[in-house]
């Protein structure tokens, strides 16, 4: 991995610590939402070394029992290494609103991720721009109920 991918992934983990922090700071009250798009924490097992791992993402898409979370990691070339995570271990747990649920994450396949993506376009426009910027296929994250 290079300079450039070392410092992209500092910046993200910085602004997600940072993030999570204003938000506990302020009771919920300050960043819990980008707009009408809820911001949640995942909370995964890492991979290499089983701790877990918290970082902060929107839910483009949600309801009560399905929250939808983008792998897009700004338009990289690479998959964040929370998607990394949740891949090799789907049991997760999403903190919404103070609330925290245990759930269970998959990646949509082509077929869903196509009758997703309009929607996830529509909730906020930055991920098609993300998805120009890479040619990898940007996953979609499904979170539902164990």
């Amino acid at each position: 991995m290079g300079l450039r991918d070392r410092l992209v992934d500092l910046g993200m983990k910085t602004m997600s610590l940072t993030h999570r922090a204003v938000l506990k700071a302020s009771g919920g009250r300050l960043l819990a939402s980008f707009g009408p798009i809820p911001v949640v924490e995942l909370h995964t097992i890492g991979r290499s070394t089983g701790k877990r791992r918290t970082t902060m993402l929107t839910a483009p898409i949600h309801d009560r029992n399905r929250f939808v979370l983008i792998a897009s990691k700004g338009g990289s070339d690479r998959n964040p290494q929370w998607y990394l995570n949740l891949v090799a271990n789907p049991d997760v747990e999403l903190t919404v609103h103070g609330t925290t649920k245990k759930l269970r994450a998959r990646t949509a396949d082509g077929a869903e991720k196509a009758e997703l993506w309009p929607q996830i376009v529509a909730a906020y426009k930055g991920y098609e721009g993300y998805q120009q910027k890479t040619s990898r296929d940007i996953p979609v994250v499904v979170c539902e109920p164990r």
